[in-house]
């Protein structure tokens, strides 16, 4: 069983650990990847991989927008930057860089943008993005990834490394709540079933992939049978999986941890609207700011938790 059960689910490994971890193993054999971050270095665990290669590691300071430049620069010499910072510096305040030195100039970036959403928790508003995803999915050629899980990070990883051109890997900091079996693959442009149904479908990415199969959980003891897709891929989307989803179940929820504008929410629409229309409900954060909290509480908050997927679930059936 390549999911684990729920009661199995753990939150005891954190996400840049295995990053860090991880990129060690890939720059051994990868002599091409550097890394950069914006004085971020602890904050994502990255001081291991600045011991073993100093001489391939650089703080940029406070200055994202021309970190995104140097890391550029350093494609255009052959070289492979994965270049971090918080995902609301990583993205809104880098993005001209990102789409004229990155995408448009045909760079090999890698970009992180760590604390997504209600992850960012007590940092509040300001370093709390709802909007990355809908900024890089208008970046042409570039992909986007939302790992749920340091196993799943673990799989994509190489694959960043192997694909040339703008990546933006949209990733949890700290303890994440472990969805998968120790060793299960998954391939960057695929969704990956967790369950199967035929009443509805509910397509998440991130920390709401956890929710997700709680709600299917729960829609079980009523007698409905909710498929889960795992959409970790935004861009490009699994048009196949999603068009799948709408003919055998006939209506779908997308959930996330980002704005219901321009996100996952968007995409899943966008391509339904034209190829098969259904009716489809959302999860995801109506248009707000961010603010200070813990996850949990924000999650209550923004309504992100399976209580109101299975709400949603119930009533984008109701609309076949």
């Amino acid at each position: 069983m390549a999911v684990k059960p729920i009661n199995q689910m753990t939150s005891d490994t954190e996400m840049r650990k295995v990053f860090c971890a991880t990129l060690i193993d890939l720059a051994k054999e990868n002599k091409d990847i550097v890394y950069l971050d914006a004085d971020l270095r602890s904050a994502c665990g990255m001081a291991p991989f600045a011991k073993e290669y100093p001489e391939r590691s650089f703080n940029v300071g406070i200055a994202e927008a021309n970190m995104i430049g140097v890391a550029c620069g350093m494609s255009a010499t052959g070289k492979i930057p994965f270049a971090h910072s918080f995902g609301t510096f990583a993205t809104r305040r880098c993005f001209d860089q990102i789409f004229l030195s990155g995408a448009y100039a045909k760079a090999n970036l890698k970009l992180i943008g760590s604390d997504p959403g209600v992850t960012a928790a007590f940092n509040g508003g300001t370093h709390m993005p709802f909007e990355d995803l809908a900024l890089m999915r208008a970046v042409p050629t570039a992909r986007i990834v939302e790992p749920s899980d340091p196993v799943q990070l673990k799989s994509i990883l190489p694959q960043i490394v192997n694909h040339y051109g703008v990546d933006y890997i949209r990733m949890k900091r700290k303890k994440t709540v472990s969805v998968y079996e120790e060793g299960t693959e998954f391939e960057i442009g695929k969704a990956y079933k967790i369950c199967d149904g035929n009443d509805v479908t509910i397509i998440a990415a991130g920390i709401m992939v956890e929710q997700a199969v709680k709600a299917a959980e729960e829609l079980k003891k009523e007698g409905i049978n909710a498929r889960v897709l795992d959409m970790f891929t935004i861009k490009p989307l699994d048009t196949e999986a999603v068009l799948a989803a709408a003919k055998e179940t006939g209506c779908i929820v997308t959930c996330e941890n980002h704005n219901v504008i321009g996100g996952l929410s968007s995409a899943v629409s966008e391509f339904v609207v034209r190829n098969c229309p259904v009716p489809m409900e959302f999860v995801g954060v109506e248009d707000e700011f961010g603010q200070v909290g813990s996850e949990n509480f924000l999650m209550e908050e923004y309504k992100l938790t399976a209580a109101n997927i299975v709400e949603k679930a119930k009533k984008a059936i109701s609309r076949k």
